[in-house]
């Protein structure tokens, strides 16, 4: 299958600073817009952003609806109310496809990222068409998806154990707060002896776009399912653990059956097929649609620094 290779649509700019990159967004955010509706991620290019305040000051200038990084399950630093650096994820390891918060209650439809720092070798954020994959996946697996749905499961220790603790993902250390939202957004919550926290997060996995009303691939089976551990580490991960549902992150069908190996092999290779990799340079400023493109990253050396911000 022929990757796409006009993702994301780039827009060159003149050597702007972050003051006039604003005006130059909002004097045209309608044709920005209907762009961004079409390709789903632009990348604005020679723009002045050297720091976290350069990037702060465009993001509240063009929005003002952001979305915390609650009940989120990456690693990643909250450097302001509403920017996070992207994950600090091994840097050895690749970060597979996955729209943001696909997995949660209520997501983005917006992501915003910069590049301070790029990466000596690899580090590319990674692009997907959304819209493509549901074309490209094998038709069994969108309709098993579609009739089941999904179910996350996560498990969340108390402040000691293996995967983020309850009060990093929830960004609060009140049990009480992290139930009402539980409550509030259909999550089954389960508390153990030892103070961590099971959550079951019932999902569609496959969704019709907000605006558009195309139909998306939007789930992260990939990156909760144990298989993506590799096989060492699942084995000894099934050496810990009584149950692979007591593992940090695990995915089923919402119907309680398993989802096989087999088919988030497939998944996996299916998506890499449609998966483009732009490099990162400086003074560049990337808008994401989170329903439309999937997004990962691969590995790399050296210092990387990227920032997100992620808007309603």
């Amino acid at each position: 299958m022929e990757k796409k290779i006009n993702l994301p649509l780039i827009l060159e700019l003149s050597d702007v600073d972050s003051v006039n990159f604003v005006s130059y967004y909002q004097a045209n955010k309608i044709e920005i817009e209907k762009q961004l509706t079409q390709v789903g991620a632009i990348k604005f290019q020679n723009i002045s952003i050297s720091s976290l305040q350069d990037f702060q000051n465009i993001v509240n200038a063009i929005s003002d609806k952001f979305l915390s990084y609650v009940d989120g399950n990456s690693p990643r630093t909250k450097l302001t109310d509403n920017v996070y650096t992207s994950t600090e994820y091994d840097k050895n390891q690749k970060i597979t496809m996955h729209n943001e918060l696909s997995y949660s209650a209520q997501w983005p439809n917006k992501l915003f990222f910069s590049c301070l720092i790029p990466s000596e070798t690899g580090g590319e954020t990674l692009l997907a068409d959304s819209r493509e994959i549901v074309k490209a996946m094998n038709p069994q697996i969108v309709e098993e998806i579609q009739r089941k749905g999904i179910t996350y499961i996560r498990n969340l220790h108390g402040g000691l154990g293996l995967g983020p603790s309850w009060q990093d993902t929830f960004e609060t250390s009140d049990s009480h707060q992290v139930e009402t939202y539980c409550k509030n957004y259909n999550i089954t919550y389960q508390w153990s002896e030892n103070g961590s926290l099971r959550l079951l997060q019932p999902s569609r996995g496959i969704i019709y776009h907000r605006t558009t009303g195309e139909c998306v691939w939007f789930n992260q089976i990939d990156q909760f399912h144990p298989v993506h551990l590799g096989d060492e580490l699942y084995e000894i991960m099934q050496s810990m653990y009584e149950s692979t549902e007591d593992f940090p992150m695990n995915v089923k069908f919402g119907d309680d059956t398993p989802i096989e190996e087999a088919m988030v092999h497939e998944i996996l290779h299916t998506i890499e097929e449609v998966t483009v990799a732009p490099t990162w340079s400086i003074n560049e400023f990337l808008v994401v649609d989170n329903e439309l493109i999937s997004h990962g990253r691969n590995q790399f050396s050296g210092e990387r620094k990227v920032l997100v911000s992620m808007s309603k």
